[in-house]
């Protein structure tokens, strides 16, 4: 672990010193895991060797090491990792448990696959070297298969009478998790922090704006109507756990923040675009937790809720395009929230106010004080929950979603969370 702050430069870790002198060592298996900026993930003490073909530096770690050259003191300005898979130092089998082999266990740090990203490369870039919630990779829930099928049917039912404002829900399950984010870091797996998925079961680094409306199981109320893409950072329990969470409840509203709900447009399809700041160390007014069945505000941190009850994330998306640009170098200047009581002019196209609200169930003792964000990466003495963020991958029908704006959104209506207003309904 690194002891450094932001005014003083962090001093590259030392390897392990580990005694073999009682091991016999057999050649090593080099097994390539990661690239530069990258974390190179394996379990106990391993021989791990960093370059490239001017060079190589051999040292030893346990339980994973950033692939950088600071981090193997190496002259090298780039380069790639390759951790020993034989049976010989931190090898798996023997090395690993003396359990009938005769061969001493080895020490270990007593940490694993501890991610240290916060939507940069992990490992890499500002803030690489600070330390995140520690991550039992091996307990990873398992997420919601969804479905195949549009889930649309015709109903007699009608939307709520209006109060000036709008909503459309949709109630998506948790499908996977994953070190993945193809916005951030499209093509590139492993690159990010820990990420929990809802929506399209097929997410992953190599999604496109095509492969996400066109292919993929839906978690989601409507089926394959909404392969959208939903995700957030896992949520993590004190002993290392990522947590399931209970459901996503996404909300596409109108009639706030001054814009008039008839001038609201459908996204344009495969619009896709990242709320709240993964690297936040303070509350963030636009991101923020709360207990689902107990109003008590808008805390910036993980809150303790009421026996039965359930924490939520919640944020809001930006809600003004634009107008041209699906996407955007930092993922965020293509949108705009509204200023004074409308789109701005860089902005003008405004579309549904999008907000998620993640329900995770509470811990059987009610103590969520050691609950923590994969990306938080700031001092563990602060709270946990601070750095809340969300990505939004749109993957709708585009019929769809004409019908739930024209006859929700637009007439300022409530359709609930399964009604598209025009006499069909979602499940």
């Amino acid at each position: 672990m690194l002891a450094c702050s932001l005014s003083f430069a962090c001093e590259p870790e030392q390897p392990e010193v580990i005694d073999y002198s009682s091991v016999e060592l057999s050649q090593p298996q080099w097994q390539y895991c990661a690239s530069q900026g990258q974390r190179c993930e394996f379990q106990g003490p391993r021989l791990v060797r960093y370059g490239n073909r001017n060079g190589y530096v051999t040292r030893t770690y346990s339980n994973g090491v950033l692939c950088t050259a600071a981090k193997f003191g190496s002259q090298n300005t780039s380069g790639r990792c390759w951790f020993d898979a034989s049976g010989g130092v931190g090898g798996s089998g023997a090395m690993q448990n003396a359990g009938g082999s005769g061969v001493p266990t080895l020490p270990t740090a007593g940490t694993s696959a501890t991610d240290h990203s916060a939507h940069t490369a992990a490992g890499g870039g500002a803030g690489a070297m600070a330390s995140g919630p520690y991550i039992d990779m091996s307990s990873l829930p398992t997420g919601d298969p969804g479905s195949s099928r549009v889930q649309i049917e015709a109903t007699t039912e009608k939307p709520a009478g209006s109060d000036g404002t709008g909503a459309f829900r949709n109630e998506c399950m948790f499908t996977h998790m994953s070190k993945n984010d193809p916005i951030v870091f499209p093509g590139q797996p492993g690159m990010s922090h820990l990420h929990t998925f809802f929506g399209n079961t097929g997410v992953n680094a190599d999604s496109t704006a095509d492969s996400i409306r066109t292919s993929g199981n839906s978690s989601c109320r409507a089926g394959i109507a909404n392969r959208t893409g939903y995700w957030v950072p896992a949520l993590i329990d004190g002993s290392g756990h990522p947590l399931k969470p209970k459901a996503l409840e996404v909300y596409y509203k109108s009639g706030y923040n001054g814009i008039k709900p008839a001038a609201i447009k459908p996204f344009p399809s495969g619009l896709r675009m990242i709320a709240g700041d993964a690297k936040s160390s303070a509350p963030q007014s636009r991101a923020y937790w709360g207990c689902a069945g107990n109003y008590i505000g808008h805390p910036g941190s993980i809150p303790n809720c009421n026996a039965g009850d359930a924490v939520q994330m919640s944020i809001e998306f930006p809600q003004c395009w634009d107008g041209k640009n699906l996407d955007s170098s930092d993922h965020k200047s293509h949108m705009s929230y509204p200023q004074n009581g409308a789109c701005p002019a860089t902005h003008p196209v405004p579309i549904p106010a999008i907000t998620f609200n993640v329900l995770y169930p509470l811990p059987s003792n009610g103590d969520t004080s050691k609950w923590r964000l994969a990306s938080d990466m700031y001092d563990a003495s602060l709270p946990g929950g601070m750095s809340a963020h969300a990505d939004w991958f749109d993957g709708w029908d585009p019929a769809v979603v004409k019908a739930f704006v024209e006859h929700c959104i637009n007439p300022a209506v409530d359709c609930h969370s399964h009604l598209l207003g025009d006499g069909r309904r979602i499940f």
